[in-house]
C-alpha cells in the first residue's frame, strides 16, 4: 500500500508546509507505506536533475550532501521528451526508486492534448510508447514488472486495455477513481495475471465520507475484485 502526497498542497504553505510533508512522509513510513510523490515534474535537463535530487535523492553542497524527500516514487510529465526524463529516471535508478510519467490524465481536458492525432495515432499512444521503451532501465531483477510506470486516468476506461498492451511491464497509477468519476469496476484492463499492477489512489471520497476506515475498505474490496477476477 501506498500513499500519494499532493506535493502542490505542501509547498503552497513554504517552508512550513515543506516541514509537514517530511512528517507526512516519516509517519508512513512508519507505518510501513511506500510514499508517491505527486509533483509531476517535468522540465529542462539540468532543472530535472535538481527534481530528482530533491525528491528521491541528495544535493552535493560544499558542506556534505544534503538529502531530499527520500520518495519511493514521483510523478512526472514527459511532454519535454526523453532528453527532459533521463535526469529523472537516472535519480531513480541510483535511489531504487519508480517513476510514473503522465500518458492519459483524469481530467476532462486531458483530451484537447493527449488524444490528438500524431504520426497515425493518439498522442498518448506516442507517450505510452516512450514509458515502454525506457521500462528496461528500471526493470526489476526478479519481476516481470518495471519501476517506470505511467499515470492513466480512471475516468477514460476505454483507453486502458490498448496502453496496458503498449506497457506491459509498467505499474499504472491510475487516479479519477472516486470524486472524479472514475469506478473501479471499469478498471480490469489495466490487470494481466502474474504480470501487471497498479495502484489505484482515493482521497476526496474518503475524506468526505463519514466513515474514512470503512470507504477505504470498499474501495480496496473493490480493486481486489476487479484485480484477481
Amino acid at each position: 500500500m501506498a500513499i500519494k502526497p499532493q506535493l502542490a498542497c505542501f509547498e503552497r504553505l513554504g517552508a512550513p508546509g515543506w516541514a509537514a510533508l517530511e512528517q507526512v512522509c516519516a509517519a508512513a513510513r512508519e507505518a510501513g507505506l511506500l510514499i508517491v510523490a505527486d509533483g509531476k515534474r517535468g522540465d529542462v535537463p539540468v532543472t530535472a536533475e535538481a527534481y530528482g535530487q530533491a525528491l528521491v535523492g541528495e544535493t552535493p553542497t560544499p558542506w556534505g550532501p544534503v538529502a531530499g524527500l527520500g520518495a519511493d516514487a514521483f510523478t512526472a510529465n514527459p511532454l519535454l521528451g526523453a532528453d527532459a526524463l533521463e535526469p529523472l529516471i537516472a535519480a531513480a535508478e541510483v535511489a531504487g526508486a519508480g517513476v510514473f510519467a503522465l500518458v492519459r490524465t483524469s481530467n476532462p481536458g486531458a483530451a484537447d492534448v493527449q488524444d490528438l492525432e500524431v504520426a497515425g495515432g493518439p498522442l498518448h499512444e506516442r507517450l505510452a510508447a516512450l514509458v515502454d521503451g525506457l521500462s528496461e532501465r528500471l526493470a526489476g531483477a526478479d519481476s516481470p514488472l518495471s519501476g517506470m510506470g505511467a499515470v492513466v486516468g480512471a475516468t477514460e476506461p476505454a483507453h486502458i486495455a490498448r496502453l496496458r498492451e503498449l506497457m506491459p511491464r509498467s505499474i499504472f497509477l491510475i487516479p479519477g477513481v472516486g470524486a472524479q468519476g472514475g469506478r473501479p469496476e471499469l478498471l480490469g484492463a489495466a490487470f494481466a495475471p502474474g504480470r501487471a499492477a497498479a495502484l489505484i489512489p482515493a482521497s476526496r471520497s474518503i475524506a468526505s465520507d463519514p466513515d474514512p476506515a470503512a470507504a477505504a475498505e470498499r474501495l480496496r474490496a473493490a480493486v481486489w475484485d476487479v484485480s484477481t477476477g
